[in-house]
């Protein structure tokens, strides 16, 4: 890191950027950084740079880096995030962590509530000059409107149709399959097929996705379609006649028509742990109910990655991966009682497990 020093006319020392030089001066040096750059401008420092009371000392032996502080033409990222109550308010908290921990002093944060006017939010990104909005959940979403050559990445929501995903960048909170299925084959080496059902209304995306992953991992994906309730509970149906145990398991991914709490799910969990077929879920909620393990997000992690495509588009000017991605920021939930039941010996592997059921 560089620090100016001023040496005044009666003697005296002062540090920081208020005062290391007088206003013509600092605009004189404000104006030689934006011109040949930081390190140029920190190089100059380094050969001992004099002007009339001016000397630039090397203070650390290290990386020259410049302070985010006093950085010129800075670009700002802002932050929409929905203003909920609990327990989703802990949950966008921790995303927003981790977007600050990334990315600095460079984060302005919004707190959208649902009857949020986008036209006041949008000149309110215009007055801080954001190049890059990161719009946390639906509502943070619809809450922005981003000026042209401003960016968009978004995170926090399960899924957006790929019509609107269209030129922004969305990360999904529905786990990769490939992490899903190479987790699968470490807890049960002797898969070879996964069934899942889906509505391609919603998840066409996330199935492209999850037959390379399951060719990765020399597994054989079963897809089914539904677009309603009766048609979901059919191919559940058709998918228990046909099972194999031993080598069979099933995928719930978040889907709101094919993995309907209320009546599916029920079914779904009985039927499997009355044949002992193996259940994995994309969602947390899922394993304390007894399918054997699911994959959720890591939130102060995700916000890192949220913010790491916002400092890339800034970097490159380049908007870079468009359209749904899924999440790879994950932890693992398993349930040991599950496990017992479909006689899997988990207990070397429990210490790799982020959270078990039954709790302890």
């Amino acid at each position: 890191m560089i620090m100016l020093v001023h040496y005044n006319k009666v003697g005296t020392v002062s540090l920081g950027r208020s005062a290391f030089v007088g206003r013509n001066k600092r605009s004189a040096l404000r104006r030689m950084a934006n011109t040949f750059g930081a390190m140029r401008f920190a190089y100059c420092a380094l050969h001992g740079l004099r002007e009339k009371g001016v000397m630039a000392l090397l203070v650390a032996t290290a990386l020259v880096v410049t302070s985010p502080a006093w950085a010129a033409g800075e670009d700002k990222i802002a932050v929409a995030y929905p203003d909920i109550g609990e327990p989703y308010r802990a949950i966008f908290e921790k995303i927003v962590e981790g977007i600050e921990d990334r990315a600095n002093s460079r984060v302005v944060k919004y707190a959208v509530k649902p009857s949020a006017d986008s036209a006041e939010l949008k000149t309110a990104l215009r007055r801080q000059d954001a190049r890059v909005v990161i719009a946390l959940g639906r509502q943070g979403m619809k809450a922005v409107t981003p000026d042209r050559g401003m960016a968009m990445v978004v995170g926090g929501v399960v899924t957006v149709p790929e019509s609107e995903a269209r030129g922004l960048s969305v990360v999904s909170l529905s786990p990769d399959p490939a992490l899903l299925f190479a987790r699968l084959k470490v807890l049960m080496p002797a898969a070879k097929r996964v069934h899942v059902v889906y509505d391609l209304r919603h998840n066409a995306w996330l199935m492209r996705l999850a037959r390379e992953a399951a060719r990765a991992q020399g597994l054989e994906l079963v897809a089914y379609e539904a677009q309603d309730l009766r048609g979901a509970m059919q191919q559940y149906q058709a998918i228990f006649a046909v099972v194999d145990s031993r080598t069979d398991a099933l995928w719930l991914p978040q889907d709101i028509t094919t993995v309907e709490e209320g009546s599916v799910l029920p079914l779904v969990l009985q039927e499997s742990w009355n044949r002992s077929l193996t259940v994995f879920s994309s969602t947390f909620g899922h394993v304390r109910r007894g399918v054997l393990f699911a994959l959720y997000p890591d939130n102060v992690a995700l916000g890192k990655s949220l913010a790491g495509l916002a400092l890339g588009i800034l970097a490159s000017g380049n908007h870079g991966e468009h359209g749904m991605m899924p999440l790879r920021d994950v932890r693992i939930a398993v349930n040991l009682r599950t496990a017992q039941h479909l006689g899997l010996d988990l207990r070397r592997q429990q210490p790799s497990f982020d959270l078990v059921f039954p709790e302890p």
